[in-house]
């Protein structure tokens, strides 16, 4: 299916006019060594100006940080930051020593500053970005548009995005396990595929826009990266007939009202109604993965009157033969989800432009009956030839997660894994096995004043989804004897002798607990 925005090259009738980006190879590889000599990091941006701007910056004021430029003095680092990150003009001399082998002029012909009077204006974003996955380490710069601090103004329906909370979301969230090939839906910038690239042999990056793919090019060479393919079309179109090991996307699943003078963004809203790009998205994904494939996306979805949010996305599985996992990490109402995302193109509140977006929304979501959007994670995978769906699960995750400095990415591998091992063990089997504490998980017990025994025993994990699972004595002890050593049957026998429990009850009683607890990770085959 086609979205309903048209594929587009670059505006001429917003209220400023996006540049076209051209990678061209002799640039971007004087530009890296630019970026360089000048030591433009996350560290070293984060040291020019400290900690207080920067957290300063992110709250949308750039005083604090040029008062800490203006202290230090003039340097390229300096240039740099200004032009790229604070979005302001420089002096063309300074510029050309930040530039001393781009070059203001092939930088401008590339589309990244343009010139007057002396000065140097950026007419794109681009700045470092770090990050850790299970590869280890990393860092690349990355090119955007500007942002709304820097154009002064609400952004352009063809606004290239660059790094935010959903872009890091998602890559920790992709599984770290090395595959042939990757498809990134609906690119923008390029990150995401950058970031499959680390653990695949070949990237497809798709999108709608033409200028996303300009820029998304532009960023795999500017960080000397190859095998990656860019293809312009509406979702899955343009692979149209092919399979892949892995899929990711962020698509544009922000629900927006199809009503004149609502703007849409081609980063975020995807052109249909309501939530039918998500379901869309996920409706397709059985054509184009590989048996044994998996996807990781995020997404938006509706609760409508009387109907629950994880039950209508439940529904759009109902005919394939996928696993789904899908995790729900925030609700929001309708004006509450309004609101956000008409401040997130830059529309200030209390305007009458704010005024009349909302109520377009509202009318929106009210004739669909909506009474919340729920925003989450979708994980699925496609089981291999004769297999069925092993994992169906549909949950709300609102607590914080524990600790993933390398993002989720190897829970989600971990719980796949389970999901596998646990279909094909049966009780029999699973009585059998021996099973042994994952080493992040610890145990918390609370006593009344004055009691020996605990009223409250919680088993708290430490990493992935940062579990805590309220155990009674018998799960707390088994769970505490579970050193891979004894078989789970020998370690129920011993647990019903000891307690003078029936040991057919008690089995009934733990063996479900035992494949929670191994799903969740909490407890891992030895």
């Amino acid at each position: 299916m086609t979205d309903h925005r048209r594929t587009t090259d670059r505006t001429t009738d917003g209220a400023h006019t996006l540049p076209d980006v051209h990678a061209d190879v002799a640039v971007t590889d004087a530009l890296r060594a630019d970026l360089t000599a000048a030591g433009f990091t996350v560290e070293g941006v984060d040291a020019l100006w400290g900690t207080e701007a920067a957290a300063s910056l992110h709250r949308g004021s750039r005083v604090a940080a040029l008062r800490a430029l203006d202290a230090r003095g003039p340097s390229p680092l300096g240039t740099l930051a200004t032009l790229f990150v604070l979005g302001l003009p420089v002096a063309e001399s300074d510029a050309d020593q930040a530039f001393a082998r781009t070059g203001v002029g092939a930088l401008e012909r590339a589309g990244l500053v343009r010139t007057a009077a002396g000065q140097v204006a950026p007419t794109v974003d681009l700045r470092p970005y770090g990050f850790v996955d299970d590869a280890g380490a990393g860092s690349w710069w990355i090119v955007s548009d500007l942002g709304e601090l820097a154009l002064g103004a609400a952004l352009d329906e063809e606004h290239v995005l660059g790094i935010g909370g959903a872009t890091t979301t998602l890559s920790g969230l992709q599984v770290p396990v090395p595959v042939r090939r990757v498809l990134d839906l609906g690119t923008g910038c390029g990150v995401q595929a950058m970031h499959a690239r680390r653990f695949a042999d070949q990237v497809v990056a798709t999108d709608i826009s033409r200028r996303a793919l300009a820029i998304a090019r532009f960023n795999a060479q500017l960080n000397g990266l190859d095998g990656i393919e860019f293809r312009l079309g509406s979702l899955f179109e343009p692979v149209a007939g092919e399979r892949f090991d892995r899929i990711v996307s962020n698509p544009p699943f922000v629900i927006t009202p199809r009503a004149e003078g609502v703007p849409s963004y081609e980063y975020r809203d995807g052109g249909m109604v309501g939530d039918v790009l998500v379901e869309t998205v996920l409706t397709g994904l059985a054509d184009h993965l590989e048996p044994g494939g998996t996807a990781q996306l995020l997404g938006n979805w509706e609760y409508h009157w009387g109907v629950d949010g994880l039950d209508r996305v439940r529904a759009w599985f109902e005919h394939t033969d996928l696993d789904a996992w899908v995790i729900e990490r925030e609700r929001q109402d309708p004006a509450s989800y309004a609101e956000t995302w008409i401040r997130d193109g830059g529309t200030k509140p209390g305007t009458p432009e704010s005024d009349h977006l909302m109520a377009a929304w509202l009318d929106d979501f009210a004739t669909r009956k909506v009474t919340g959007v729920g925003f989450g994670y979708v994980v699925v995978r496609r089981p291999q030839p004769g297999g069925a769906a092993r994992l169906r699960r549909f949950e709300r995750v609102p607590e914080t997660l524990g600790s993933n400095p390398a993002g989720l990415g190897a829970t989600v591998a971990r719980v796949l894994d389970a999901a596998s091992w646990l279909a094909e063990h049966d009780d029999t089997a699973l009585a059998a096995a021996h099973l042994r504490v994952a080493g992040d998980v610890t145990e918390e017990r609370y006593y009344w004043p004055g009691n020996d025994d605990p009223t409250v025993m919680t088993l708290v994990q430490g990493g992935g989804l940062g579990r805590r699972v309220d155990a009674d004595t018998a799960l707390a002890a088994f769970v505490g004897a579970c050193d891979g050593d004894l078989s789970v049957a020998a370690i129920v026998g011993a647990l019903a002798q000891i307690t003078g429990v029936d040991e057919q009850a008690l089995a009934a009683d733990l063996l479900p607990a035992a494949r929670d607890l191994v799903l969740d990770g909490l407890l891992l085959p030895a």
